[in-house]
């Protein structure tokens, strides 16, 4: 068999599939092919046209839809939307699906595919899963195929642009992102990202209510507070002063303590300060997104950056005995945000001893470190009024419970009133009382739940309840003595 017999039988056996494709068409009586469809549009054929994709993030989709559709429905600019029917069509590029439909007519014009994403804690928006955009935009004639986040394959959200020159399709793209950076609907949001379930990376976000918490229920000793605000707050509210006289706006804080004593409560009580300003919260495995949190939160300034619980990244050590990239990672992206960026960095640790050489290493990253220590009697006293204010309580109870919880934290307060508020509705009765305090104080303090208090952040010595313990504890910080009045923070 020479060449030209090899030759003759690969047409041959090309008519043959072509004949089989067509005599199993399953395309609807009268429905057109995608391919055709397009070449009707551009009046080019589409098989020849050069195609410019971008992919996006999961949590981006909603803020291209929005920008998409801002676009598409300008004075001057005409579009069609089309679905894509045919089987199989998630597989293929915007280029293999012209193709299949001109050579088999494996694709077709269909119903629309939409997906509800949320936008908000209440609230979601409309997105296009798969469909295809004919837009007229001035002279430009192009096809841009919208499909959304693909788990089960591993693919993001993406967009393919057809035009008649690649150019076209930059311009039109470029255009886009300026529509997607003023319409993000992430600006102003409190959000945290969720891991993708299908591959590495970030998933969805998670939206969560700014929180409402008031001044007066953040118990920190005097000074402490008004440190922060200022810092924090401060620098957002004098930003244009700042700027005018060339100082920085990037702001690192750090709040550190023991566990339980409202280093979480008090990073609540400024994120709902910050009406206006866009939050990413990064806790636990989620720190390792700290890249994309800072490009969020220089797209979407005012920011902020919320890390907690950084010494759990501290303590990873898996790469080196004597250095953490992911923590020097977390600091390096802290100080490569241009010194004008208004982000703010706020960072909480139960251990400041494994941060304190890794912050010493990268210097510059953070402007304020406070303490939050354990609540001094005053403190106590001021938390109980705080969770009990319900619960009549005479000066002689208080001075009571205040000398025999020494060295709780305020999260240990906190669940005292909880255990009070049961056993009085054990025992029947309608409201709390203070009997029902002493009694959930006693079995709070008792041996038996040395563990509970340690798990709530409190500090035991060798004989519980007696007076404030000495240094040392279950943890390596050793809070201050109890010579700041105020305390520490109400709790988480």
């Amino acid at each position: 068999m020479d060449q030209r017999d090899v030759a003759e039988f690969g047409r041959t056996f090309h008519r043959f599939l072509d004949e089989v494709v067509r005599v199993a068409d399953t395309t609807p009586a009268g429905a057109r092919s995608l391919a055709d469809i397009v070449q009707d549009f551009v009046d080019a054929d589409p098989t020849g046209l050069p195609v410019v994709s971008e992919r996006f993030a999961h949590f981006e989709h909603p803020t291209v839809q929005v920008a998409l559709d801002v676009l598409v429905d300008r004075s001057g600019t005409g579009s069609q939307l089309l679905g894509v029917a045919g089987m199989g069509r998630e597989h293929h590029s915007l280029s293999e699906l012209l193709v299949a439909s001109q050579r088999h007519r494996a694709f077709w014009a269909g119903a629309v595919d939409y997906v509800a994403v949320p936008v908000g804690v209440d609230d979601e928006v409309a997105c296009v899963r798969f469909g295809l955009y004919l837009v007229l935009d001035g002279e430009r004639r192009l096809a841009v195929l919208l499909r959304g986040a693909s788990p089960e394959m591993g693919r993001p959200p993406s967009l393919e642009v057809l035009a008649a020159t690649a150019e076209d399709a930059h311009h039109w793209l470029s255009r886009l992102r300026d529509e997607r950076a003023a319409r993000n609907v992430l600006r102003g949001q409190v959000l945290s990202f969720e891991p993708s379930d299908v591959e590495p990376g970030i998933g969805p976000v998670r939206f969560h209510p700014r929180p409402d918490v008031a001044r007066d229920d953040v118990v920190l000793p005097g000074g402490v507070l008004e440190r922060v605000e200022r810092q924090v707050l401060g620098v957002a509210r004098h930003r244009g002063r700042l700027v005018a006289e060339g100082r920085h706006l990037k702001r690192g804080v750090l709040l550190y303590g023991p566990p339980g004593t409202g280093k979480t409560h008090t990073v609540r009580y400024l994120v709902g300060l910050l009406r206006a300003v866009t939050v990413v919260v990064l806790t636990g495995p989620s720190i390792r997104f700290v890249g994309e949190a800072c490009a969020l939160a220089r797209t979407l300034q005012p920011a902020l950056v919320v890390l907690e619980d950084c010494d759990l990244v501290a303590e990873d050590r898996s790469y080196a005995p004597f250095a953490n990239p992911l923590l020097f990672t977390v600091l390096d992206e802290m100080d490569g945000l241009a010194p004008d960026s208004d982000v703010t960095f706020l960072l909480t640790t139960n251990r400041v001893d494994l941060l304190e050489t890794a912050l010493a290493q990268r210097p510059g990253r953070v402007d304020l470190a406070v303490e939050l220590p354990l609540p001094d009697a005053e403190g106590r006293a001021r938390l109980l009024s705080l969770y009990m204010d319900d619960v009549e309580l005479t000066p002689a109870d208080v001075e009571r419970v205040v000398a025999r919880s020494a060295g709780v934290p305020a999260s240990f307060v906190k669940e005292l009133a909880r255990r009070a508020t049961l056993f009085s509705a054990e025992r029947g009765a309608s409201s709390t009382e203070a009997v029902d305090v002493h009694a959930a104080l006693e079995e709070l303090m008792e041996a038996q739940e040395a563990l509970t208090r340690r798990l709530l952040g409190s500090r035991d010595d060798e004989a519980p309840g007696r007076g404030d313990p000495g240094p040392g504890g279950w943890f390596a910080y050793v809070p201050k003595p109890e010579s700041v009045a105020g305390g520490g923070p109400s709790g988480l």
